[in-house]
């Protein structure tokens, strides 16, 4: 039996990319960022809130990035545009045709969009790819991929990838659902698995039917461990709601896991409307003055308070999603001033020294004038 493979699926993609194109050879997906139209080539319903929508790039260049990464999509919905950040579900192994994986949020404008009113040859805006929550960026011997509910995305990814390389590897699947019924992609990934050897997946569910026969209860260390014995080993990858990757996190630090060791995406968007929602606590003392430069309009956000939230506390709307420095949605131009950012993958080093800041995660160091 072939030994296990430090994983470093980073390299197949570049590689792919030298024989799809001689601009491609040794350029990293983080290198080759995207910014355009896709097209959609079908919808499948996956479970009874969840869809699979498959993208191309309209003009129909190969679409370069790591399993894990999300993309930003944009679209007209009931006259405004909305943005998004989805994971892509696909492999980068496959780059002519990209999917997402998309739950249904009730009153979430774009997911109930994508769920009832994209049409194939619909044409979304997008921008990306963007993260770090890859196992390409943590080359490992064994991985423990935790996920709950929609937060099985990148696994999806991740798998998909592997399966494709057709290379040894030692992958443990721990995936935590409400019911059988929201058990996201059970047939096909039980059959990589069947054909895979070094793959394990373990379905969990809160609420067992009848008819369930697996594991079933939420996350605890005592769980863990025994579906996992050999978890102290493993680099271990863990997305899901907040609740679930804190119960996660809480487990694993009960078993004594390395911290060193875990990957958590903290990537979890809301769809419900930001704007209009109260603003963190306004820093006592004097506030500085955020010139809105297109609009005219003045603002003031005090030194502790981000440049998003002084906005939204006057009433101003700016495109948002994450609100963590994660999905580059609310990337400005900072026309003069300076700004403490603390950024989480969202904006690209070439991006801040062309002038441009994520006013979600930048409080003030004085006056500032910005291009909106």
């Amino acid at each position: 039996m072939a030994e296990p493979w430090p994983v470093s699926v980073a390299l197949p993609p570049r590689a792919l990319y030298a024989v799809l194109s001689p601009l491609g050879a040794g350029i990293l997906p983080e290198e080759r960022p995207f910014e355009g139209e896709l097209r959609c080539r079908r919808v499948r319903r996956v479970t009874h809130d969840v869809v699979e929508v498959t993208l191309e790039p309209v003009d129909g260049a190969p679409f370069a990035f790591a399993p894990g990464q999300y993309l930003t999509l944009r679209a007209a919905i009931a006259g405004e545009q909305v943005e998004r950040c989805y994971t892509i579900s696909s492999p980068p192994t496959r780059p002519h045709l990209l999917t997402i994986t998309v739950k249904r949020v009730p009153g979430g404008p774009m997911s109930s969009f994508l769920h009832e009113s994209l049409a194939v040859g619909d044409r979304l805006w997008a921008s990306g790819p963007q993260g770090g929550f890859s196992v390409a960026e943590h080359p490992a011997a064994s991985y423990l991929l935790l996920s709950g509910g929609s937060g099985i995305t990148p696994t999806l990814s991740t798998l998909r990838t592997l399966a494709d390389l057709a290379e040894p590897s030692d992958v443990v699947v721990v995936h935590h659902a409400r019911t059988p019924a929201d058990l996201i992609e059970r047939a096909e990934l039980e059959a990589l698995a069947a054909a895979h050897g070094g793959m394990r997946i373990v379905w969990v569910v809160d609420e067992p039917d009848a008819s369930w026969r697996g594991p079933s209860g939420l996350m605890s260390p005592q769980q863990l461990v025994d579906l996992v014995p050999d978890l102290g080993g493993r680099e271990v990858f863990c997305c899901g709601p907040a609740g679930y990757m804190g119960e996660a996190r809480a487990a694993f630090d009960a078993l004594g896991g390395d911290p060193a060791r875990w990957h958590e995406e903290s990537f979890v968007l809301t769809e419900t409307p930001a704007e209009g929602a109260p603003a963190s606590e306004r820093a006592a003392g004097a506030a500085y003055t955020v010139r809105l430069q297109r609009s005219g309009r003045d603002l003031a956000c005090g030194p502790d308070e981000t440049v998003l939230e002084a906005a939204r506390a006057a009433g101003v709307r700016l495109p948002s999603s994450c609100a963590q420095g994660l999905c580059g949605t609310c990337k400005s131009t900072l026309v003069s001033g300076e700004v403490d950012m603390h950024h989480a993958g969202g904006i690209r080093p070439r991006e801040i020294a062309a002038g441009k800041f994520l006013p979600c995660c930048s409080r003030p160091l004085g006056d500032l004038v910005v291009d909106i």
